[in-house]
């Protein structure tokens, strides 16, 4: 007996695509359901990337179920000035997709992201959220 199948998303919703190509893995990408083309796949249109041959066209295809989840939950407002700290998990939205990093550390207004690539990249702190998975119908949350 496998795990049970994830509830189907809807035509319009709004979700985040996780890309399985070489040098991307693991990046988040914006995009909308079009349609639900049974057999656990989906058709979207993405936000931000474009079709290569025509860059004013949003790209759309056809992805599987299990590279689909909702987006995150918006963090909840600040109550203190504190937003990431050294070690924590953290996604930096990058080259039209989130990534997931850890934080190396700051240097004026820019937190320190170290990937998993070897690179090592500066971002302030509006290109950043904290890292959360999508597990069995549920977010988790890193710090």
């Amino acid at each position: 007996m496998g795990f049970p199948r994830a509830k189907a998303f809807k035509e319009g919703k709004r979700v985040e695509v996780c890309s399985r190509e070489d040098g991307f893995q693991g990046s988040y990408y914006g995009a909308t359901i079009l349609q639900n083309m049974g057999d656990n796949k989906y058709k979207v249109k993405y936000n931000r990337l474009v079709c290569e041959d025509d860059h004013s066209i949003p790209l759309e295809e056809v992805v599987e179920g299990d590279e689909i989840r909702p987006l995150p939950p918006l963090p909840p407002p600040k109550k203190t000035k504190a937003g990431f700290g050294d070690g924590d998990r953290v996604d930096a939205f990058d080259n039209d997709g989130w990534w997931s990093g850890i934080i190396t550390g700051k240097v004026g207004c820019y937190f320190g992201v170290h990937f998993e690539t070897g690179h090592h990249i500066g971002y302030p702190e509006r290109m950043l959220r904290h890292h959360m998975d999508w597990r069995n119908g549920e977010w988790f949350f890193y710090h």
